[in-house]
Order: structure tokens, then C-alpha cells, then sequence
């Protein structure tokens, strides 16, 4: 069994979307609240590729290799809670992540269960984006 500090990184990929009423039911608000989109999803699908299939706008810098915080999303309190733990280098991104809470979690690395049903996503009001954000230019 992996621990916390032993677990694997998931890495985003392609999304097969659920037949209809079938899905795992995932909500995604903006930052003031009002609702994005109500997305189905079938066990396993992390939320950042939700995301990107569904149009929504998280970003995902670096495609889910856990090396960015532009994924960040704020999760409902009822569902973090049942979420495990984040791992070491996970947490180490959200440190740097634009108006981290609580309940704050990277996009890329939230696979979905039928326990998670219902849930909220919210997106942050802005990103932080470390490669593009505080890159200092370089002279030729």
C-alpha cells in the first residue's frame, strides 16, 4: 500500500465522457461563485482533464506532472475531506498557488469516485504561473 509521501503522481489524460445519467456528477464554479458547468465523469477522471474536455478554463502549465500550481481548484469541504491526502510534491505546489484555502487541491491530481458525487470545483480568482510569472529574462 502507498503512503502519503510514497503515493504515485497522476497524470491527466483522455477523457471518455459517460453515457448520460450515468456519470459521477462534478459542478464547476468561477471564482464569484456562479456556476461554470455541471459535467459527468466516470471513475478515475482527475479533474483537470475534466476540465479540459469539458472547455472549461483551468489552465494545467505542466499537463499534470505536478511541477505547477495553474490547475488549482477549490473543492467543497464535505468532499475534500474524503479525499486522501495530498502527497509531498503536491503540497509543495499549492504553497505557491494564488489564493490558496483549506480545501485547496490541484486539478491534476483529484481522480473522481462515486464517493466525490456532487461535488464543487471552483476556480480561483487568478493563477500563478511560476515559469511565466517570475522568469527573469536572460541577455544574448
Amino acid at each position: 500500500m502507498l503512503t502519503d509521501t510514497t503515493r504515485q503522481v497522476q497524470r491527466h489524460g483522455n477523457v471518455t465522457r459517460p453515457a448520460p445519467g450515468t456519470g459521477i456528477t462534478l459542478h464547476f464554479k468561477d471564482a464569484k461563485g456562479n456556476l461554470l458547468k455541471t459535467i459527468e465523469a466516470n471513475e478515475g477522471d482527475d479533474i483537470l482533464s475534466l476540465a479540459h474536455e469539458h472547455d472549461i478554463d483551468l489552465e494545467g502549465a505542466c499537463e499534470g506532472s505536478v511541477a505547477c500550481s495553474t490547475c488549482h481548484v477549490l473543492l467543497s469541504p464535505e468532499h475534500y475531506d474524503i479525499l486522501p491526502e495530498p502527497s509531498d510534491d503536491e503540497n509543495d505546489m499549492l504553497d505557491m498557488a494564488f489564493g490558496l484555502t483549506d480545501t485547496s487541491r490541484l486539478g491534476c491530481q483529484v481522480q473522481m469516485t462515486r464517493e466525490l458525487d456532487g461535488m464543487t470545483a471552483t476556480l480561483p480568482s487568478a493563477t500563478r504561473n511560476m515559469f511565466v510569472d517570475g522568469k527573469k529574462p536572460t541577455h544574448h
